[in-house]
């Protein structure tokens, strides 16, 4: 009988698809490993939460595992496992070299989810009021996450604009990065008849998880500076602000006289989307594909954002709405989409024509899979073009393997 392959992964928290994006693409990811027939073990260090999904339900085997505890080293040994995926750079500096040391032949890929370092530079030059630049872009962050992605094999990339960036910018070979982005199946892309119409919706809407400190300044943004614009032109209309883990200065936003609802956690996300009207979300700074924006399309509802919150959605593609970066211009090409019928069905449909032609589950997931086959077939050569990798995995620059020992022997004093 064959033997099932086994996929390790190592989370940064247990997944929490109701949550975040990130949450979203990790459950993607394990059901097309579960499709494909691994077996899959799903490890992380984090505590439980009552909003992640139960692995048991999806028949992967869930483990506690601790940082800088050789105790991980037994578990990876006797699990065997053929591939690790780790879930974003922090997970690889910390599990890596133990997976390296201990299953030296197991595929190791990272999962980026999106650059945290380009997404930490771009929060830096915006609390600055400045520009991005190169002093920004090769801050230790970058160095620390660059060098994860060459000590693996392979790293998911999810959005074109990072894939540009990590190649023209960082100088990383295209042999080692994948794009795959956030994908949506044709059973997921309803049609707009089945979805409420113009006349049936009404209100703004956001949402976005406020640990994720993009969706905090963005919602900070809309209710000191664009909604009082909006509502002193569309004093009827409301805005919903949905969210994960909201803080006491988010929930001190509430204030339902001027139409600015935080509404919190939203058990499902697309019934949500398709009440509202439009999908509003002046996003300052981050990185990777915004989720929300996506979900917009999903359930019909057009959208106004910045550059950044469109980067790497729409490629050449008009975009489901407007992308604005002047507060006024902003504010007033929200009101023309939220009372211009015509205009609302025109972007309504582009959203429609983004998702079926940049992110069909068809198209992508069969390059996951070619990529994978390769590199079980051809693992010590990929590794042998990879040179700065293999330097990166040299003891003598193993800093955090180094600095997790010396934690675990001081920990043995104690």
């Amino acid at each position: 009988m064959h033997k099932k392959r086994k996929l390790l992964i190592i989370g940064y928290v247990w997944p929490e698809p109701n949550s975040s994006a990130a949450g979203s693409r990790m459950l993607q990811l394990i059901l097309l490993f579960k499709e494909w027939g691994w077996e899959i073990a799903f490890a992380s260090c984090a505590a439980d939460s009552e909003f992640a999904v139960n692995p048991a339900e999806l028949r992967v085997g869930k483990h506690a595992i601790q940082l800088n505890h050789p105790s991980f080293d037994a578990f990876v040994k006797d699990l065997d496992p053929q591939l690790v995926l780790f879930d974003r750079f922090l997970m690889e500096e910390q599990f890596g070299w133990r997976v390296a040391e201990v299953c030296p032949d197991a595929i190791r890929i990272l999962d980026t989810e999106d650059l945290h370092s380009l997404r930490n530079a771009r929060q830096i030059a915006y609390k600055a009021d400045g520009d991005l630049n190169n002093t920004d872009l090769f801050a230790d962050m970058a160095k620390r996450e660059v060098a994860s992605i060459l000590r693996c094999d392979c790293s998911l990339i999810i959005s074109e604009y990072e894939m540009n960036l990590l190649v023209q910018t960082y100088g990383i070979s295209p042999s080692i990065l994948l794009y795959y982005p956030i994908l949506f199946d044709d059973a997921s892309l309803v049609q707009t008849e089945l979805l409420p119409s113009f006349e049936e919706r009404s209100n703004f809407m956001f949402m976005g998880n406020f640990l994720h400190e993009p969706n905090w300044a963005a919602v900070k943004y809309l209710k000191e500076i664009i909604w009082p614009l909006i509502h002193q032109k569309l004093p009827s209309a409301n805005i919903e602000i949905y969210g994960a883990y909201p803080s006491q200065k988010v929930l001190q936003l509430h204030k339902p006289k001027e139409g600015f609802y935080i509404m919190g956690r939203a058990e499902e996300a697309l019934p949500i989307f398709s009440k509202a009207r439009v999908c509003i979300a002046p996003i300052l700074f981050g990185a990777g594909l915004k989720g929300k924006l996506l979900d917009a399309m999903v359930s019909g509802t057009p959208s106004i954002t910045t550059t950044i919150g469109a980067e790497g959605i729409n490629g050449t593609l008009p975009w489901s709405g407007f992308i604005e970066e002047d507060a006024t211009i902003f504010a007033e090409k929200a009101i023309e989409l939220y009372t211009n019928k015509t205009l609302w069905h025109t972007a309504q449909k582009n959203g429609y024509t983004i998702l079926q032609t940049r992110f069909q589950k068809a198209r992508f997931e069969p390059i996951l899979l070619a990529q994978i086959t390769h590199l079980e077939a051809n693992l010590p050569n990929h590794r042998s073009t990879n040179f700065i990798g293999s330097i990166l995995q040299h003891q003598t620059l193993l800093s955090t393997k180094y600095m997790s020992k010396w934690i675990e022997e001081k920990a043995k004093e104690n």
